[in-house]
């Protein structure tokens, strides 16, 4: 009789993805490592992911939809263009170290890839789809989108050092202009 093959977790192989992503940078990222860090075989990973793109892909993907969800329960039933933008910046200013370990590997993806661009470009038009520029309050509302991505990466980067209070204070500000 034979066993019934063993299926994967998908779930568990992008927690190993992050992981390694988290503790030793993007560039350690790799089908082998995975493997390891998930305790599957490497063919596993390949099996489930089929390239290492793919394996980015789905791990920005997951992020993204994580963020989303977060940003849409911050804001309830106002759906609203402004409302949408208020939930994401409240989202960036509460961000924590996971956060920029999948910043640095969608970074990281970005730059490696024209078609993650592309996608990321898709996120970032339909963030601000639904503000009319010709509305002040909605250019405003913009800004402070701008404003809040503009210091989310460079913390993530490293080039910015700010603490809690400094950070916050920031996006309260921010947060002041789209309310």
């Amino acid at each position: 009789m034979a066993g019934r093959p063993r299926s994967i977790d998908r779930e568990k192989v992008l927690d190993a993805a992050e992981a390694i992503v988290a503790q030793t940078g993007a560039a350690s990222l790799s089908f082998e490592a995975v493997a390891k860090a998930a305790d599957i075989t490497k063919s596993g990973v390949q099996y489930c992911f089929g390239t290492k793109e793919n394996l980015i892909r789905s791990m920005i993907q997951r992020w993204g939809e994580s963020f989303d969800r977060d940003v849409m329960e911050r804001i309830g039933a106002d759906r609203s263009a402004r409302s949408i933008i208020r939930g994401h910046l409240e989202a960036t200013r509460d961000s924590d170290e996971a956060e920029y370990s999948r910043s640095a590997v969608m970074m990281t993806a970005l730059l490696q890839r024209p078609d993650q661009v592309a996608a990321s470009r898709e996120w970032y038009t339909s963030r601000l789809s639904g503000l009319d520029m010709t509305k002040k309050a909605d250019r405003d509302a913009a800004l402070a989108f701008l404003a809040g991505e503009g210091a989310f990466m460079l913390r993530t980067l490293g080039l910015i050092d700010l603490d809690e209070a400094q950070w916050n204070a920031l996006f309260a500000d921010m947060l002041s202009i789209v309310r």
